[in-house]
């Protein structure tokens, strides 16, 4: 498969549900992950950055979240449909000072450095190769200010083995449309976790219902990779950066065996 081809791929995985992706995932407290980011601001720098990066940013919900607490804020996606989404959010809630960007997270270009880089939401699992994260983290290091920082999660070997897994899930939820009206959103999706070569596929569909009561069916797969501590860790070293934390929740707290999400601090050694 050429690395073309491959972004595409990328690029395409949230046509179908850009338009419901917050909806999906309304449990995620952003505030309370925000609150987070400027906590690892207090412990590792001396002084508060102005611009920020979020890469990856999807619909722009930390973009957001830390846009309101004046940080001047850089949006990039892959994917346009997401973007669009996080478009119209930033304007339906008054909110300048955010730049998107429509570039790939493994070879995207800035104006100049940032002062810290935010990438959310097991992001750095959809890069399926190693090289793709290799090739993210030297992009990272190069448009960071000196000891600038790197905050990324990812999704855990135990969430990968035992809540992936080959489970089914069904998600149910309503949105309102322009007229005011209620429409229902019924999202299913099949897993399927490869322990060899560490590479989880999901399959999803979307129904939509249309006004008449029937629905509207979409369907894409998407695939994350898994990747152990030793693994990134190892990585974030050899594109020059210095490990600060790997933690398990927002308190800073060790990551337990049953811990599903892991987040890594990193500071820019230039």
């Amino acid at each position: 498969m050429s690395a073309n081809h491959k972004k595409n791929e990328a690029f395409d995985a949230y046509g179908a549900i850009a338009r419901v992706y917050d909806r999906l995932n309304a449990e995620i407290d952003y505030a309370a992950w925000a609150d987070f980011v400027e906590a690892c601001f207090s412990r590792y720098l001396e002084t508060k950055p102005e611009l920020l990066l979020d890469l990856a940013c999807g619909t722009g919900s930390m973009t957001m979240a830390l846009r309101r607490r004046d940080y001047d804020m850089i949006g990039v996606d892959g994917s346009p449909d997401m973007l669009s989404v996080a478009y119209e959010r930033a304007a339906e809630n008054e909110l300048s000072g955010i730049l998107y960007l429509l570039q790939d997270m493994r070879s995207f270009e800035l104006y100049g450095t940032v002062g810290a880089v935010t990438c959310c939401l097991d992001s750095i699992n959809y890069l399926l190769d190693e090289q793709d994260v290799l090739a993210t983290f030297k992009n990272v290091h190069n448009y960071l200010d000196p000891d600038g920082l790197f905050l990324f999660d990812v999704n855990s070997p135990y969430k990968f083995k035992h809540v992936y897994g080959d489970n089914a899930y069904v998600l149910e939820d309503e949105l309102t449309d322009e007229d005011g009206g209620i429409q229902a959103v019924y999202c299913g999706w099949q897993n399927h976790y490869d322990e060899h070569t560490g590479v989880c596929t999901f399959d999803l569909s979307l129904f939509e219902e249309r006004e008449d009561g029937g629905y509207d069916r979409s369907d894409e797969s998407q695939c994350e990779r898994c990747y152990s501590r030793e693994e990134l860790c190892k990585l974030l070293e050899q594109t020059g950066f210095e490990l600060l934390g790997c933690f398990g929740d927002w308190d800073f707290s060790e990551p337990k065996d049953d811990c599903e999400r892991y987040y890594f601090v990193a500071r820019a050694k230039k």
